[in-house]
């Protein structure tokens, strides 16, 4: 039954804010949070959380009664918040373990409040510019902001039914069962492998991961598909073949080989992305001089929350935070004028494409702070992790705010949803992925928490291996861009293992047979697909936090 119109309570005298919607995306954001930093550390990729946070968002809210789209969607705001924060941390933090800089079990109680200072620091960043970019993105150059259009579409067409509802929580509980029985019980094995292809030094098997089949049908059949070519050619031709002709020396080295090449597409992918940026700046410079002279005055049609005062104040809390987290005042202040400039791109870029490579912002903002001031390698790795965390989480609340323009939502209210939401989230953030890194023993292939984007961010920071593959694989990956080739997937694929790229080439396909079968029924398959990784992710932090608190 459709909902039925509601007046706004008016919570904190903003119009349409609910103590439910804050309550209910709160503990959303908790939750999200967890299952992102799962999802970003075993999948090395991390869907954005828009569409799914919507439906469940509406699903609990219509079970209470009484709510309305705009309750909705606020919610849904709080929710998504803490997800890129998760992604941020994810994507660059790892680093840290990776080049030995943190080890032990008592990395929490040593870094803990380093983490989450800059995890703080970022968010707060990325919610005042966001709702600075806002004005132009949203309101003026109406950007498309792919995610945030579905989003408001999903919730006007679940506004007349439930069955979204019951799609998205009978897989979510498949998946979490089924991560249950084979993380806690081992009932299940991890993935199934081939002798054969291992006496041959290739390493071919299937994970079994509901995750990994609903990443795959999210990203779609072409993506996945270039993504197991990459996985073809680093597992089936340059670690047999490259050792066997003599063109690499040993089956370490054909190893190196694969992870620079892959990396260096993956970068590559981030400068091509900011190629094109830089062309579309000069192609559209009049129009785009014109919006940026009027950003200010329309601040006075935009919904104002204090402007100036929470401009002011949020830089100088976010300055706090990074001198917490062991930058200097210098670096801190360069870290805070890289977040302006990346955010923006990011911003750009996201509503334009759905796409924002986060890490690659961080390591450009890295790379131009260290011509200016030598930083250590725990500075460096925070000041990535600033810059992502800020450009992730402008990335996502720009979807939502989209989502709630479309909708008619006061963007009041959904910048005091994301604040809460985002405070949540850190915490949160910061918590999960020191359990999971401590319950798997570490970060990289070995230990099942492959980090790719993190481990990109490593080699920006200590080296790039081979600089001749590494450049050569920067510039094909920046061209493959832009032909529109998806160079960053086909990165990964040469990467991450290769029984978890089959599963995900496996969850594109379904995708493919499941549309020309039921071409009507597109949107019931990515909400299955979004309980599905939403399921496992949320378990398997889970397990991991249990595991922390017990000592397991």
């Amino acid at each position: 039954m459709k909902t039925k119109p509601q007046k706004a309570q008016g919570l904190w005298g903003v119009e349409q804010l609910t103590w439910r919607s804050l309550v209910l995306g709160a503990i959303g954001s908790a939750v999200i949070t967890a299952s992102s930093m799962y999802t970003a550390l075993r999948m090395g990729a991390l869907p954005w959380p828009t569409i799914f946070v919507a439906v469940l968002s509406m699903t609990v809210l219509k079970l209470l009664g009484q709510t309305n789209l705009k309750e909705i969607s606020i919610a849904q705001t709080a929710m998504s918040a803490g997800a890129m924060v998760a992604g941020g941390m994810a994507f660059t933090l790892p680093g840290l373990w990776i080049t030995g800089v943190w080890s032990g079990p008592n990395v929490l109680a040593e870094h803990g409040w380093e983490v989450l200072w800059i995890g703080l620091a970022g968010m707060i960043l990325g919610a005042i510019l966001t709702w600075w970019l806002r004005l132009r993105y949203i309101e003026r150059a109406a950007l498309p902001f792919p995610i945030g259009m579905a989003a408001a579409q999903t919730l006007i067409a679940g506004d007349q039914g439930g069955k979204k509802s019951v799609i998205l929580f009978s897989a979510m509980g498949f998946s979490a069962v089924f991560t249950y029985l084979r993380d806690s019980l081992g009932w299940i094995p991890a993935a199934l492998s081939s002798r054969w292809f291992a006496t041959r030094q290739m390493a071919v098997g299937v994970m079994l991961s509901p995750m990994a089949l609903g990443i795959g049908y999210l990203i779609g059949p072409l993506a996945t598909g270039v993504w197991f070519c990459g996985a073809l050619l680093a597992y089936l031709v340059i670690i047999p073949f490259g050792p066997g002709t003599g063109l690499l020396a040993s089956t370490d080295a054909a190893v190196v080989f694969k992870n620079t090449l892959g990396l260096g597409l993956m970068v590559g992918t981030g400068v091509g992305i900011i190629i094109r940026f830089i062309l579309n700046l000069v192609q559209k410079k009049h129009g785009a001089q014109k919006a940026a002279s009027t950003v200010t005055d329309g601040e006075k049609t935009g919904g104002r929350i204090s402007g100036r005062t929470l401009r002011i104040g949020g830089v100088l809390l976010a300055f706090a935070f990074s001198l917490g987290a062991g930058l200097s005042p210098l670096v801190a202040l360069l870290l805070l004028a890289g977040v302006f400039v990346a955010t923006t791109m990011a911003a750009t870029i996201t509503g334009e494409t759905g796409i924002n490579p986060m890490e690659i912002f961080g390591i450009i903002v890295l790379l131009a702070i260290r011509l200016l001031v030598p930083v250590s390698t725990t500075v460096a790795f925070m000041i990535a992790a600033g810059v992502a965390i800020a450009c992730g989480y402008a990335g996502d609340i720009l979807n939502d705010y989209k989502s709630g323009h479309i909708l008619k939502t006061n963007p009041k209210a959904q910048f005091i949803a994301e604040v809460v939401g985002g405070l949540i989230g850190t915490v949160v953030a910061t918590l999960a992925m020191m359990a999971l890194i401590m319950r798997f023993g570490g970060v990289g292939n070995e230990y099942g928490l492959p980090a790719v984007q993190a481990f990109a961010v490593t080699q920006m920071v200590h080296g790039i291996g081979d600089p001749l593959v590494f450049g050569s694989a920067v510039g094909i990956g920046a061209l493959l861009y832009l032909l529109k080739v998806p160079a960053m997937t086909l990165g990964i694929g040469m990467y991450i293992p290769f029984a978890m790229s089959f599963t995900v080439f496996l969850g594109g396909m379904l995708r493919l047979v499941y549309q020309r079968l039921k071409p009507g029924a597109t949107d019931d398959g990515a909400v299955a697909a979004s309980g599905l990784f939403g399921g496992e992710g949320i378990t398997g932090v889970t397990i991991a936090i249990v595991s922390m608190l017990i000592g397991a």
